[in-house]
């Protein structure tokens, strides 16, 4: 092989430019960004490394929003993880059946979705799929029956079945609560039951929120209106209908996820996508969690648009 003089000062120069650069970079450091100097960006063929920021939401504040009975309330562009409105965002209340959402996630990470659970003899109070003991139903159904009717029964079943039972799949919803950092959650069960150590907040149920739509599946199955699901043998036949009124009643709602208990109130977080944004809207303690949840998607829609922001080379 043979090296040229020129080539070799050429590549030295670069070499150079490039360790001045980072000298000075000492006390910059960025994780998901990494800006090339100019000379080295051309030399390797980058035109640059910086990601295009997400349209960042301007409020004009030509419409107020209507009083809202909700204890807690967070509205989040789910792109630029901007919040559009936040009530008593941090205050520690009952999720109630929101919970199946961390539920679905936990499940998702250890279960194949072909795999194959059985019912255990088990009474569960509430919202139920009807599952009976015995009844053998893929994880895939399972989920269905979790996040579309809010089966109670389906959340029992994964937490049964779950390597360590359901303390062991407790644990695990804790565990993926500290790593997404959702500092105000805490759950002693995997339905949403009541109970004194079992919590979260508006603002992390958002955040939670934002995490599982990543995953496909579970973004098909809260946006699902209804559908009919079954054991393995097709014998046993469950007609499941999504609990979210507002899905196909309000143009651009995806979902996805209600809850109620006596003590928590009406909760209910909302996907809508319209005109290319993705909002959720989270109400927990609501008197009205339908009809709220329609004045915020009017406002939101009402008073903010979209700009883009470039960066600087």
């Amino acid at each position: 092989m043979k090296f040229y003089p020129k080539a070799i000062h050429v590549i030295l120069t670069l070499l150079a430019l490039l360790l001045f650069w980072l000298a000075g970079q000492r006390l910059v450091k960025s994780p998901q960004a990494i800006i090339l100097p100019p000379p080295v960006r051309e030399f390797l063929g980058f035109k640059n490394l910086l990601p295009t920021p997400y349209p960042y939401p301007v409020n004009h504040y030509l419409f107020s929003l209507p009083p809202l009975s909700a204890k807690s309330v967070v509205v989040l562009d789910a792109d630029s993880m901007a919040i559009l409105y936040e009530k008593n965002p941090d205050e520690r209340l009952r999720p109630a059946s929101t919970t199946k959402i961390m539920t679905a996630l936990v499940a998702l990470d250890y279960y194949s979705l072909d795999q194959v659970l059985t019912v255990g003899d088990f009474k569960v109070e509430g919202s139920v799929v009807g599952l009976k003991p015995g009844e053998k139903i893929t994880v895939k159904n399972l989920l269905y029956g979790l996040l579309v009717s809010s089966g109670n029964d389906a959340a029992e079943v994964l937490g049964q079945n779950y390597p360590g039972g359901m303390a062991s799949f407790v644990a695990s919803m804790n565990e993926k609560a500290r790593k997404l950092n959702l500092t105000g959650t805490h759950f002693t069960n995997s339905i949403g039951l009541d109970e004194a150590e079992h919590y979260s907040t508006a603002k992390d149920l958002a955040r939670l929120s934002v995490a599982a739509l990543k995953n496909s599946l579970f973004a098909q199955i809260v946006s699902t209106p209804e559908i009919a699901m079954t054991d393995i043998s097709g014998e046993m036949v469950h007609k499941l209908k999504n609990t979210n009124e507002l899905i196909g009643q309000v143009d651009g709602v995806k979902g996805i996820k209600t809850g109620w208990t006596e003590e928590a109130g009406e909760c209910l977080v909302t996907l809508e996508e319209r005109a290319n944004q993705r909002i959720i809207i989270v109400l927990l303690g609501s008197h009205d969690r339908f009809g709220e949840t329609k004045k915020i998607i009017d406002w939101v829609f009402a008073n903010f648009t979209w700009e883009s922001l470039a960066p600087a080379n």
